[in-house]
């Protein structure tokens, strides 16, 4: 079984409850018939029958719930929810109204707030901005966490390297140029973010150019730091760095270059020093390497919600579904 069928397996264990937001796009419907069919979450979509019924094609989606922020008896609890949360900024409750029912996203947002839903997927036609916004003014950071970064889940088809092809790469999708403060708890969020969707150790390398001081340079030593503040932060992990990129997953590479390193050679997750290196180095992998990739997926958010690259297909949206449902189940 492929890691994405055991993700889904595991989805269909214990069902979660997954808000779309996105009726406009003729994707949310193909992903959703598929995910309603092969029982892997319970679906809300979110808008009016009549925007529904007018887009979503030949597709079946009769096992999902639609709500209409127009007509859900909820709404005004969510209204009062909102101007709750935001007043300090300004929000009125005219304010709260209209940005609730007319943008899904906020909507969607606040059926995971209140408990109507235990996850959200969203940004095949939105920004990455436009779906974390919300979820920051709302759902703001999980307790005990410091950051809301992303990461994407990378399977490489025929490949020994990390956990038999599967790596985490972070931050690949949200912060641009992290302190070593910063990167340090993106190393730890990612770890657990393996140990979530994996089941199994994360090995955590920090990415640079530079393997154990073969370079000088300040952007070496951000790494250096980061290290040495992720050790501070969990001294049981393993994670090690600074590593180049071959040093982190060859082994005999490891070997050579860092002898001695127990995660040198064998690390599965991969904390890139910048935005650049990781956007840049997801999609080599993903468009040479003919990897999957799935995300910028978020952790640090209080609950679930997950990005979408709006280049995904609508196989994307149903994996993403799957691996949020998972995280959902982790938090309860």
């Amino acid at each position: 079984m492929g890691f994405i069928d055991e993700i889904k397996a595991r989805a269909k264990a214990d069902k979660k409850t997954i808000v779309l937001p996105e009726t406009e796009d003729e994707r949310t419907y193909k992903a959703a018939e598929t995910v309603l069919k092969e029982g892997i979450a319970d679906l809300i979509l979110v808008g009016s029958k009549e925007e529904i019924e007018k887009n979503k094609g030949n597709y079946d989606i009769s096992g999902a719930a639609i709500v209409d922020p127009a007509t859900n008896d909820k709404t005004e609890a969510y209204i009062a929810k909102l101007v709750e949360l935001r007043q300090k900024k300004g929000m009125t409750e005219e304010q709260a109204r209209e940005l609730l029912l007319t943008n899904y996203i906020y909507y969607g947002v606040m059926m995971v707030k209140m408990g109507d839903a235990d996850g959200m997927v969203s940004g095949a036609c939105h920004s990455t901005a436009d779906t974390l916004r919300p979820c920051l003014q709302i759902l703001k950071t999980k307790p005990g966490t410091k950051l809301v970064s992303a990461f994407f889940l990378m399977v490489v088809p025929d490949c020994e390297m990390g956990d038999h092809g599967t790596f985490i790469f972070g931050d690949a999708g949200l912060e641009q140029n992290p302190d070593p403060e910063k990167l340090a708890n993106i190393a730890i969020s990612s770890a657990e973010s393996f140990r979530i969707l994996t089941g199994h150790e994360p090995i955590v390398a920090m990415l640079s150019h530079s393997t154990k001081g073969s370079a000088k340079h300040p952007d070496v030593d951000k790494v250096v730091e980061a290290t040495k503040i992720a050790h501070e932060l969990d001294p049981e992990l393993k994670l090690d760095g600074e590593l180049q990129l071959d040093a982190a997953i060859v082994p005999e590479v490891g070997a050579s270059k860092a002898p001695g390193s127990t995660v040198a050679g064998h690390a599965n997750v991969l904390i890139f020093p910048d935005l650049d290196a990781g956007n840049i180095g997801y999609k080599l992998v993903q468009r040479l390497g003919k990897a999957e990739a799935y995300g910028p997926l978020t952790q640090g958010i209080a609950a679930p919600v997950n990005d979408l690259s709006r280049g995904c297909s609508a196989e994307d949206i149903v994996g993403v579904v799957a691996i949020t449902s998972v995280q959902a189940q982790a938090q309860k």
